[in-house]
């Protein structure tokens, strides 16, 4: 009796507006364990592996890499008896396969998902561990061997591109997937989905930096950091509370106002692109808990470690661009479906006139700008103006 099953991308899988296969790690033919990772899909959002439901061998890949998937879509067909596609199989490759898979029963989780991320041909390594086993030891000759040859690969490909499309002078660097994701949802906020518009107030952060300076080290000591991020955060659940509506998303016949304050953060990943990781029920937090949960999902934003929920069901998002030195960014793109997003500028001293005991005197303060860039089919002028003057009396006055 012939087992053929389905291995199918998860329903509540996909957070993105695409996803796309982007790498197979089994070929047909391949045996596979049990919660074995079989390919790895990309949405604009994060990285997620689909793993094998049972043991058995890998009959037919039906989406290959590169090509698009939708929830729900057969992404291959798993063979759990031994009979590929219900054929049968020659002596010889049946052992084989049974050798194999007999093998990798035995292989340490570390080794398995080494020679499953490369596609390494296992049957010819004697094992140097107890018993015959194949440690990492064994298997690290034949990966940088596999490395070494598709870095060859890569070095012969530049050079025909660079022959047939490099200009004198330039450098041809191929989008990935996500950076096209990313350039496609802005022009799709921008130009075809929300009319932008952007109020920008100044913040005088010297309360917010006399606060963290006493407490920093408490924080550090729970191995937290209190970064200034944590009181912009704690600062827009305020002004949300104030202004509901720009916790809110827009459909054409209504528009739903979210209770929960899921709050992304605009993490930037170097070359590779922004990611947008959620802290959700962020109203319901204090300082230290914002602190702890910012500081593990920017950690695992930045090693690529993020889980399909971490990125999902964000109502409002605040994007720090100041960190890499701009005072103003307008407009900031709003994070579809959301109706509003948060800009913090440059944190910088400048000269300011304050009345003190009645005169105007020049006092030095720690500056910045704030910006809230808002769907304006959702929220109008007075409202945006209402939010940032929240957000900066809850800076300014910070205790």
């Amino acid at each position: 009796m012939t087992g053929i099953i389905e291995i199918c991308f998860p329903q509540d899988q996909q957070e993105g507006t695409e996803a796309t296969v982007i790498r197979w790690l089994v070929n047909e033919g391949d045996s596979v364990a049990a919660h074995d990772p079989l390919v790895e899909i990309e949405t604009d959002k994060v990285v997620v592996e689909v793993a094998a439901s049972e043991t058995g061998i890998i009959a037919n890949i039906k989406i290959q890499q590169d090509e698009d998937v939708n929830p729900g879509d057969v992404l291959c067909t798993l063979n759990t008896t031994g009979d590929l596609c219900g054929e049968p199989e020659s002596t010889a490759a049946t052992a084989a396969a049974i050798d194999t898979q007999t093998r990798r029963d035995r292989l340490s989780p570390a080794v398995r998902q080494r020679v499953l991320q490369h596609k390494l041909d296992i049957s010819g390594i004697s094992g140097s561990g107890r018993g015959g086993r194949i440690t990492l030891e064994d298997v690290e000759p034949l990966i940088n061997s596999k490395l070494d040859q598709q870095k060859n690969d890569v070095h012969i490909a530049s050079a025909i591109a660079a022959t047939t499309t490099k200009t004198q002078g330039s450098e041809i660097i191929p989008h990935d997937k996500m950076r096209k994701r990313i350039a496609d949802n802005m022009v799709a906020s921008l130009m075809h989905t929300a009319p932008h518009v952007t109020a920008v107030f100044e913040a005088d952060l010297s309360a917010v930096m006399r606060h963290r300076a006493s407490n920093k080290e408490a924080f550090a000591a729970r191995g937290t950091p209190l970064t200034l991020t944590v009181y912009f955060v704690a600062a827009a659940i305020a002004a949300i509370q104030k202004v509901p509506r720009v916790n809110s998303r827009w459909f054409e016949q209504h528009l739903e106002i979210f209770q929960s304050v899921n709050m992304g953060i605009g993490t930037a990943l170097g070359d590779q692109g922004l990611i947008v990781p959620v802290l959700h029920n962020a109203h319901n937090m204090d300082l230290t808990t914002i602190a702890a949960g910012l500081a593990d999902l920017t950690t695992r934003a930045r090693d690529m470690q993020l889980k399909p929920e971490d990125v999902r069901g964000g109502t409002f998002t605040i994007s720090n661009h100041g960190v890499s030195g701009s005072l103003i960014a307008t407009p900031i793109i709003i994070n579809q479906p959301q109706s509003a997003i948060l800009g913090v500028g440059k944190i910088e001293k400048r000269v300011k006139i304050r009345e003190i005991e009645g005169e105007d005197v020049m006092a030095i303060r720690p500056m910045c700008y704030v910006s809230l860039t808002i769907d304006h089919r959702v929220v109008d002028g007075y409202q945006t103006n209402a939010f940032l003057t929240e957000l900066v009396s809850r800076l300014e006055n910070w205790s």
